[in-house]
């Protein structure tokens, strides 16, 4: 932990980079929700790279699958507690 200002901030230890579409060369599907929940947070918000381990590549089809599913109501856009 760093201390910043009077606060400490934490750092997150970063997820190592091991692809699981890279592994079973797949690409992500919008009608896999349940495979899409794992790269979205319990609010409702997209995880990025450092959280996930996915490439590059296959990060930004994990976005534009999860914002298909959004479209067309397999996901919900905001998560209401």
């Amino acid at each position: 932990m760093m201390k910043r200002s009077g606060k400490f901030v934490r750092k997150l230890r970063p997820v190592p980079t091991n692809c699981p579409f890279c592994a079973a060369k797949t690409n992500p599907d919008y009608k896999d929700v349940a495979g899409l929940d794992k790269y979205v947070t319990e609010r409702g918000k997209l995880q990025g790279r450092a959280r996930t381990g996915v490439c590059a590549k296959h990060q930004r089809r994990v976005e534009q699958a999860i914002k298909r599913a959004r479209l067309v109501a397999l996901l919900p856009f905001v998560v209401r507690a």
